[in-house]
């Protein structure tokens, strides 16, 4: 089978990412992104869409034979021509697709033209794929704002598989299980744009089943953490999970996060929450 090439950091695999994939259809898929987004590297700050194993999870479901991630910081200081090189010796592909706005090469200094031009000298067919979402184009910065702001339902339409992450079960402080509500605790990835603390109506995978859930997002004011957290009610659901990694999805913003003056006032808030989302 031929080898095809698709470039891009596939950050969220969006539409516009999906529209790169699907030019590759037919090929053994060569995906090739890198470990930090460029603007990321270059600015310092910039939080992920997803995890990097959940975004090599998700390019294989969509049918990517192989991911390759650069450590950008290694190849941020190539000119566009050695990029080329690189990744032409290493793969021989028949096919090398792209987006429309995809740059490349020291100080950004390649784009489609110059990958076109590349590749017809070097007998390559060159695909790109244009943009996505008309007059406002589909894209992971764009993405970003909507979850920091809490419009978690829009960027589920575009994020492949829907915004969320993969992490272990922490051992927390039984606290929602004196409430009457047990809930499992996971620590939110530092590299993850955090979305606007609150509730969310959510769902959980665990060992491959799914459950309806509701999720705290935040530093839980009422008891103040050091840290943004995750404590999750699961319905139907009371085994031990501790250590066990749980992929945990938000569906939709509920409110926003409360510091509670007593412990009352919060359980029934919750409470309220569960009948909200659940009955």
């Amino acid at each position: 089978m031929e080898t095809a090439i698709v470039l891009g950091t596939f950050d969220g695999l969006h539409k516009g990412h999906r529209a790169v994939i699907s030019k590759a259809e037919g090929f053994y898929t060569v995906a090739v992104t890198f470990d930090t987004p460029p603007k990321a590297f270059f600015t310092g700050t910039g939080e992920l869409l997803m995890t990097p194993s959940d975004k090599i999870k998700g390019l294989k479901a969509l049918g990517v034979s192989e991911v390759l991630t650069l450590d950008f910081s290694r190849v941020f200081d190539i000119s566009y021509e050695d990029f080329f090189f690189m990744l032409k010796d290493k793969y021989s592909p028949s096919l090398i697709a792209c987006g429309f706005n995809y740059r490349f090469g020291r100080g950004a200094a390649g784009d489609i033209n110059s990958l076109s031009a590349l590749c017809k000298k070097n007998g390559i067919e060159f695909k790109c794929a244009e943009s996505v979402g008309g007059e406002t184009p589909v894209s992971s910065s764009a993405l970003r704002r909507m979850i920091a702001e809490g419009d978690i339902k829009a960027a589920n339409e575009q994020i492949f598989g829907g915004f969320g992450f993969t992490s272990p079960v922490l051992h927390g402080d039984a606290r929602g299980r004196s409430l009457g509500f047990p809930t499992i605790n996971q620590k939110f990835p530092e590299r993850i744009v955090k979305p606007k603390f609150g509730v969310y109506k959510s769902r959980v995978i665990i060992n491959e089943k799914e459950y309806e859930s509701i999720t705290n997002i935040g530093i839980r004011p009422t008891f103040e953490t050091d840290f943004v957290g995750c404590e999750t009610f699961i319905k139907d659901f009371n085994a031990d999970i501790y250590d066990v990694n749980v992929t945990l999805k938000l569906v939709d913003f509920i409110r926003k996060e409360e510091k509670f003056s007593t412990v009352e006032a919060l359980r029934a808030a919750v409470m309220n929450d569960i009948r909200l989302i659940m009955e």
